[in-house]
C-alpha cells in the first residue's frame, strides 16, 4: 500500500513539474508569437516581458509545489528540507523580481502608478479591444 501511494505521489510531482516547464514554455511561444505579429507596435516589447514574465512566474509557482510535495511526502529529511528551503528562497526571489519588472512597481504599492508612467517617459499603451 504504502509503495503505491509513493509512485502516485511521485508521478503527481512528475506531471506538476511537466505542467511548470509546459507553462514557461507555452508562455514564451505566445509571447514570441505575439511580438513578432507586430513588433515595432507602441508598447510591444512591454507586453511582450509581461506575457514572458508572467509565464515564468505560474510555472515557477508550480515547481515550487512539486518541491514542496516532493519533500514533504517523499523524501522528508533534514537534508532535503534544506535544499527545498533554499530552492524556495531563490525562486521567491525570482517571482519578487520578475513581478516588480511587470509592473513596474513594488508589490506593496499595488494602488500606485508606477515611476515611469508618473514622468510621462514610458506612456502606457493604448487598451485592445
Amino acid at each position: 500500500m504504502e509503495a503505491v501511494f509513493l509512485t502516485a505521489l511521485d508521478l503527481t510531482t512528475r506531471a506538476i513539474e511537466a505542467a511548470g516547464v509546459g507553462v514557461i514554455v507555452v508562455g514564451a511561444i505566445i509571447a514570441a508569437i505575439q511580438y513578432l505579429r507586430h513588433p515595432f507596435r507602441s508598447g510591444a516589447y512591454r507586453q511582450l516581458r509581461s506575457t514572458l514574465g508572467r509565464s515564468i512566474l505560474l510555472g515557477l509557482e508550480l515547481l515550487v509545489a512539486a518541491d514542496i510535495i516532493n519533500t514533504v511526502a517523499i523524501e522528508p529529511s533534514l537534508d532535503s528540507i534544506v535544499v527545498l528551503a533554499g530552492i524556495v528562497l531563490i525562486r521567491t526571489f525570482l517571482s519578487f523580481s520578475l513581478e516588480v519588472e511587470i509592473d513596474g512597481r513594488w508589490p506593496w504599492k499595488k494602488g500606485q502608478e508606477p515611476e515611469d508612467e508618473k514622468a510621462g517617459t514610458n506612456p502606457p499603451a493604448p487598451a485592445s479591444s
